[in-house]
């Protein structure tokens, strides 16, 4: 017995969520604007006494009712029942959707009107907006807020264009004056914007003109910057190539460094022992006396040439005029150094 009781609960459970929600037949479908009231009136209807009970259900739950001799109910102060039956929603939410069921009995009881209504629920569309430019010859009619919204473009009062979206764009070929109309609507209303274009071959003018001097301003600058960008660049090439010779001029090489200057002509030279005849033997070595020099001019010799040099001499590289042979003191006699 238990077994077939749960068997049954089961079915009915399946049954009630399969018609849930559902939509039965001879329904009316209702449009209700986002946070504004609406009234469900009862079509071909009118109160009278033979009516005894009028009620609203929401769902197959009852939500407000009005009888003979008592005050109406409402399950909440959403909902409102008028004294000709009509019930009255406030501000309706996304979630007032539904399927809402009114039925009217007489004194007796007996079932004599029942009507179905399907409460859908939109927003209500802004005012669109329209802009357009010349220089393309481009519109843009535009609608920001709305559930559905549908757009219409009229061109002097001339049906041009159609969309079911937000947004409808239009392009023209011709040079005119015109009157643009864009219609927004729902199924719960309907905004409309008008405008007057005027785009003229001089307007045109002027934005081609704006264009080009733009452009050609542009490209002098750019030109200007390149000629100061090379112009700085030689400069400093030329200013590198400066320092660079200033440092390489005061720079002393190795050959500079082993020239030494000419002798003057009947000077001392560098390596008097060389120049010297050796001493003979048994003769002790007497510092030379100092002696006179010849009067008259003296003679230079130019054009000799130099001795080849003696072994361990070192040769050293000779700049500028050959020097003038070295003269050799000789020993005076021995009759002056007794003397003496």
């Amino acid at each position: 017995m238990s077994l077939m009781c749960k068997i049954l609960a089961s079915f009915l459970l399946i049954f009630a969520v399969s018609t849930k929600g559902e939509v039965p037949e001879n329904t009316k479908v209702i449009w209700g604007c986002l946070d504004r009231d609406i009234n469900l009136d009862i079509p071909d209807f009118q109160m009278n006494d033979r009516v005894a009970d009028i009620r609203w259900d929401r769902n197959k739950i009852k939500i407000a009712q009005l009888k003979q001799d008592k005050p109406p109910y409402q399950i909440t102060d959403t909902y409102v029942m008028l004294k000709n039956g009509t019930l009255k929603i406030k501000a309706l939410k996304r979630n007032d959707s539904d399927v809402y069921k009114v039925s009217v009995y007489d004194s007796n009881g007996k079932n004599i009107l029942e009507k179905a209504f399907d409460l859908k629920i939109q927003e209500l569309v802004s005012k669109p907006v329209i802009s357009w430019s010349c220089t393309n010859r481009t519109l843009i009619c535009e609608v920001a807020k709305g559930s559905d919204p549908k757009l219409k473009l009229f061109l002097n009062e001339t049906h041009i264009k159609e969309s079911h979206q937000k947004v409808i764009t239009h392009k023209w070929n011709s040079k005119w004056t015109a009157s643009f109309n864009c219609v927004a609507s729902n199924n719960v209303g309907a905004q409309t914007s008008t405008v007057t274009i005027s785009c003229s071959e001089k307007g045109l003018d002027i934005y081609l003109i704006i264009g080009i001097c733009g452009g050609g301003t542009v490209f002098l600058v750019f030109v200007a910057l390149l000629i100061f960008y090379i112009s700085k660049r030689k400069k400093q090439r030329s200013r590198r190539n400066d320092e660079e010779m200033e440092i390489r001029g005061k720079r002393v090489t190795p050959e500079e460094r082993g020239w030494k200057p000419h002798q003057i002509p009947g000077s001392t030279p560098q390596t008097p022992a060389m120049s010297q005849t050796p001493p003979i033997p048994g003769h002790r070595s007497q510092a030379p006396a100092h002696r006179p020099r010849p009067p008259g001019p003296r003679v230079q010799h130019h054009q000799k040439k130099r001795p080849p040099p003696t072994l361990g001499q070192q040769i050293h590289p000779q700049k500028g005029p050959p020097l003038p042979k070295p003269r050799v003191q000789t020993k005076p006699p021995c009759e002056v150094e007794e003397n003496s």
